[in-house]
């Protein structure tokens, strides 16, 4: 297996790391101290086609690979974890359940919305008690003539604030466990559907994440996406693409650090000398670069 970067790919991580130093870098900082969600930018990445990766061409993506994927996302979180993040989340979650499970009419309807950045998207799984057991879902939805009654709350969902439209996984019957869970369109300004208390995090603060409210959230029966009863099992399909992604985000972020301390080593002087000089520091400098290298190897062997 040849995992050299083609032509055209190379041309690709160009483009995408000249947009971050030129658009993201001047701001990461006041971003991620303010815990600002820079919506502007989605616009920006919506023009370059990095919002829709590897959507076909009929619903505005860019029609390229998952290795491709990978290269955005990394490019994006060597500079701005944030953005990267939730980038990472439209595409591959909420653009992508869509993708995988809507209909026809559902993906010429939002696709090309999600794609160009005039919508952002979230994807409402997580709950206080069901996440990475997404089985444990408690939001509900109940049939109501044409239009389903959606009721319950999410947590720690990117995008949450400012989404225009949320996939949103809830029960629609009890009594099949897994199999009784299906998935749901919510779009912004739905009566009954607001976006909750958002998350003081740590780190990656120009992400947004913040809580889901359902409170008798009336929504049209077409706005069910997929089968009914298949969205926990078109969720696990989701996730399985999404780790790529968060692959992708962490190596990102680790070239950055790695390029950082570098940086200073080279710049930082002891005893008449940069220290990048004395072997123990080369030491140190030269495993990251392996393992940042061998973890970027395993993870575009998955993309592949």
């Amino acid at each position: 297996m040849d995992f050299e970067l083609s032509a055209d790919q190379r041309l690709l991580k160009k483009t995408v790391r000249d947009f971050a130093e030129r658009e993201l870098k001047p701001n990461s900082r006041a971003w991620d101290e303010a815990q600002l969600f820079p919506r502007e930018i989605f616009t920006k990445l919506g023009e370059l086609g990095l919002l829709a990766v590897v959507f076909p061409e009929e619903y505005g993506g860019s029609g390229m690979s998952t290795v491709d994927y990978t290269i955005v996302i990394e490019e994006l979180s060597r500079v701005d974890a944030g953005v990267a993040l939730s980038t990472a989340a439209h595409n591959s979650l909420s653009s992508g359940h869509i993708f995988l499970a809507g209909s026809e009419e559902q993906k010429k309807k939002y696709l090309p919305k999600l794609a160009t950045g005039e919508f952002v998207g979230a994807w409402g799984l997580t709950e206080n008690s069901a996440g990475s057991d997404a089985g444990g879902t408690r939001t509900t939805a109940v049939k109501d003539g044409d239009f389903w009654i959606l009721n319950g709350s999410k947590t720690f969902i990117t995008n949450g604030s400012f989404a225009e439209i949320a996939v949103v996984m809830a029960v629609t019957d009890k009594t099949k466990g897994n199999k009784g869970i299906s998935a749901f369109v919510v779009e912004k300004g739905t009566k009954g559907f607001r976006p909750g208390k958002k998350e003081d995090k740590l780190g990656v603060r120009a992400s947004d994440t913040s809580e889901l409210i359902l409170e008798d959230c009336r929504i049209p029966a077409a706005n069910q996406l997929g089968e009914l009863g298949k969205g926990f099992i078109d969720t696990l399909k989701i996730l399985d693409r999404g780790r790529i992604g968060i692959a992708a985000f962490s190596i990102g972020i680790a070239q950055g650090a790695f390029e950082a301390a570098l940086s200073y080593a080279k710049g930082r002087k002891q005893f008449n000398q940069a220290i990048a000089e004395f072997q123990g520091v080369q030491f140190k400098l030269s495993e990251m670069a392996m393992k940042i290298d061998a973890a970027r190897l395993l993870m575009l062997r998955a993309a592949a």
